[in-house]
């Protein structure tokens, strides 16, 4: 969504580099810059003027004159004032001291109220609560039996006593609800209310309504991240006509230019509390603006890589991976059965193109990364399963003729298996050479990472010979002492006797005749 912002913003901090000092025309043309990007990203004209004259303000002050890097100095500015105008400090759901905690969800048709309900119970769920889905939405034809099916998709309970389709009183379920809850011990009630394609009397009753019944402890108004600036009008009306706690943004995953998401946090004075970004239950997260920042500035978000990473992996079997990796025989104990478990464990995160979006400076190659083709995993672990299972203990005795059956039973080409064991045998190279602490291969070594001294013990040459002295004076008086040596140990006999000793009457120290018996 962010794309087109990411790439401006780049090409404008691009300019900066190199530059030991930002006269007052650099500064000028960073900020017209930056206000081209933002309204080119659909962003509110009031949200843009605010935001060029605090970067500007701050980018003429000490922080930036006084810089050993005016340009990294700069996109400091542009990143701290972009977390401020997305709402700041992440914002967490207040939950009522005595259960249930309940949460109305509010918002024009369309915009994801229902599909969102079921995400908000997976997330709730994923916490530690006990969720239950209120069908207020008595309206919309289809609209309960919609909640029903993503209850049951994100093995939540659902409250749904009406039929729906015009039928029954949506102010009257949701006063029950609270009471069942209760009865039935569910710590967070949701409501899922009614939308209309437009703003008008009886929406705004209607909400006002169930909010005065059931004296909800959050309402979250969901806006559709893609509609532009109308999502920022219709949240001014929904926090006059109804209020509103916080903001849910949907769709974030679309390809629209996404300056709602920028302004609606600084017009409607309300935060961002969480974002969905795909169309699985699972695609929906708080919203941390500090995180957002980072993704606009293409620094990534290794923070949301990581706490995936931690929900998907378990600590267990990495670290039984990490011993085979790091065993003596070289990582030999680490089998293509292993490197499948890795792999699907990969995939429970999420697509590969969205992972790796995640990571700083990937949108340089945004191109290549959106041509990834999911389907190569797939490919991959077909292959591996098409093995028998001493093959995949022991690739090495993959010859031809099991090629050619792999192959066969797993609908590719020979050549890609015989790839696939290739680069299986390289990254196991690799990630061995890691795990026993040997670093990244053709890497130097760094602190703390490991591979320094190995490598540096066979760059280190054999000194040939003593080095002579470049000063004339001073090696000649080298030579005449070294050549004094030399007459000296010829003097002492084989065996190098000072001069003036004879070896024939040499004798052994007492000692050393002892030891000898």
């Amino acid at each position: 969504m962010f794309d087109t912002l990411s790439d401006r913003l780049a090409a404008t901090f691009k300019n900066l580099r190199g530059k030991g000092r930002l006269s007052e025309a650099d500064i000028d043309a960073t900020a017209r810059e930056i206000r081209i990007a933002l309204l080119e990203a659909d962003v509110a004209l009031p949200v843009v003027r605010s935001f060029i004259a605090k970067v500007k303000e701050r980018a003429r002050g000490v922080e930036v004159s006084q810089a050993l890097n005016p340009a990294q100095q700069m996109i400091k500015i542009v990143n701290e004032e972009l977390v401020s105008i997305l709402g700041g400090e992440t914002r967490r759901l207040r939950f009522a001291k005595t259960a249930p905690t309940v949460i109305m969800l509010a918002g024009l048709q369309g915009a994801g109220k229902t599909t969102l309900a079921g995400k908000l119970g997976v997330w709730l769920k994923g916490q530690g609560h006990s969720p239950l889905l209120v069908a207020c939405d008595l309206q919309r034809p289809n609209a309960v039996n919609q909640l029903s099916v993503v209850a049951d998709r994100a093995g939540v309970a659902v409250y749904a006593p009406e039929p729906g389709n015009g039928v029954g009183d949506p102010v009257q379920v949701a006063k029950d609800s609270i009471e069942y809850a209760r009865t039935k011990q569910f710590d967070i009630v949701v409501v899922d209310t009614a939308g209309r394609l437009g703003i008008d009397q009886e929406l705004m009753q209607q909400a006002a309504d169930i909010r005065d019944a059931v004296n909800p402890d959050e309402i979250l108004f969901v806006v559709d991240a893609m509609i532009g600036q109308d999502a920022v009008n219709t949240a001014e009306a929904f926090r006059d006509g109804v209020g509103f706690d916080g903001v849910v943004l949907s769709k974030l995953d679309g390809d629209a230019r996404g300056g709602a998401a920028l302004s609606i946090a600084h017009v409607t004075g309300k935060q961002i509390m969480f974002a969905s970004n795909g169309e699985k239950l699972e695609d929906f997260d708080a919203f941390h603006p500090d995180r957002m920042a980072s993704r606009i500035l293409d620094m990534g978000d290794l923070l949301t890589l990581i706490e995936q990473a931690e929900k998907t992996f378990s600590q267990e079997e990495a670290a039984q991976m990490a011993s085979k990796l790091a065993s003596s025989k070289g990582g030999k104990d680490f089998t293509l059965d292993d490197f499948l478990a890795q792999m699907e464990q990969v995939r429970k995160m999420g697509s590969i193109s969205k992972l790796l979006g995640m990571l700083p400076g990937m949108g340089q190659i945004k191109d290549q990364i959106n041509n990834i083709d999911e389907r190569d995993v797939d490919r991959t672990a077909a292959i591996i399963k098409s093995m028998t299972p001493k093959e995949r203990a022991e690739p090495t005795i993959i010859n031809g003729s099991r090629r050619a059956r792999i192959a066969k039973g797993s609908g590719v080409e020979v050549s890609a298996v015989k790839n696939l064991v290739e680069r299986f045998f390289e990254a196991r190279k690799m990630m061995s050479k890691m795990a026993q602490g040997g670093g990244m291969p053709g890497m130097p070594g760094m602190p703390g990472m490991g591979g320094g001294p190995g490598r540096q013990k066979k760059q280190v040459k054999q000194a040939k010979g003593k080095r002579k002295s470049g000063n004339p004076m001073k090696r000649k008086a080298e030579e005449q002492a070294e050549a004094a040596r030399r007459e000296q140990a010829a003097q002492g006999g084989a065996l190098g006797l000072p001069a003036g000793q004879d070896d024939k009457n040499f004798e052994l120290p007492d000692e050393f005749k002892k030891f000898m018996g």
